[in-house]
């Protein structure tokens, strides 16, 4: 995601002061939609109509039918944030990024669920995405670096992952450990992105934008963090 909105003070260019107050924001927002995500999920696996239909839906065509409906959201979500300033209507579409994120998380938190009834297996995982997650931000912050040249990269890689996913369903492959081991690693590249993005290219008042692309890039980790946890097994 980058910043599209014309006529507005860039964040490079403004004040220490600014630039403290925006990452704080920014960051809350983040904090903000991982505690929300937390609820929604919370909620939604109380429901077994709920459980059984996304189950249901993890096979074949149906995942396919999943993911491009997520994708369609993720989409809008993006785009809405990025087009208008309107922050009521921006709060409504990062709230309904995260209500998607919760609904396609269900099968896989309710199968890891199964590996431990207490739920250690998905707080195992969420210790390590949170410290990996400010190890990557803080590398940015420290050395102060444009990420953005890996954009091209990213853009290829997550493309080549979506035919990966896309062959898997449809011929019933498992796509196996490396494949989670190497989207943590294109999950990592996404976080130094969107970070370099929030120090360079947002305006002082892109801090829903900047928090939607840093809570995406930190729930595709996370997604694939706790694959490989339960992959142990």
């Amino acid at each position: 995601m980058e910043n599209t909105f014309e006529n507005k003070t860039l964040l490079i260019e403004s004040t220490d002061q600014v630039r403290v107050e925006f990452y704080k924001k920014t960051y809350k927002h983040v904090a903000g939609g991982v505690l929300l995500f937390v609820l929604f999920e919370y909620l939604l696996l109380q429901s077994d109509t709920i459980v059984n239909f996304m189950m249901s839906m993890t096979q074949g065509w149906r995942w396919l039918i999943m993911l491009g409906g997520f994708m369609l959201i993720t989409n809008y979500a993006e785009s809405t944030v990025l087009k208008t300033a309107d922050k009521n209507i921006q709060y409504m579409a990062y709230a309904l990024y995260v209500f998607a994120q919760a609904i396609i998380f269900i099968p896989l938190l309710a199968i890891a669920m199964i590996y431990t009834e207490s739920g250690e297996l998905v707080q195992q995982a969420a210790i390590v995405t949170l410290a990996l997650f400010t190890g990557i931000s803080a590398i940015v912050f420290i050395t102060k670096k444009d990420f953005s040249f890996l954009k091209a990269g990213l853009t290829i890689g997550f493309f080549i992952a979506i035919g990966l996913i896309i062959a898997g369903a449809l011929f019933g492959f498992n796509l196996g450990l490396w494949f989670s081991v190497a989207m943590c690693l294109l999950a990592g590249g996404s976080i130094l992105y969107q970070t370099s993005n929030l120090i360079n290219k947002y305006g002082t008042e892109d801090y829903i934008p900047a928090s939607l692309g840093l809570f995406a890039s930190l729930m595709l980790l996370f997604w694939y963090v706790l694959q490989i946890f339960m992959s142990r097994d």
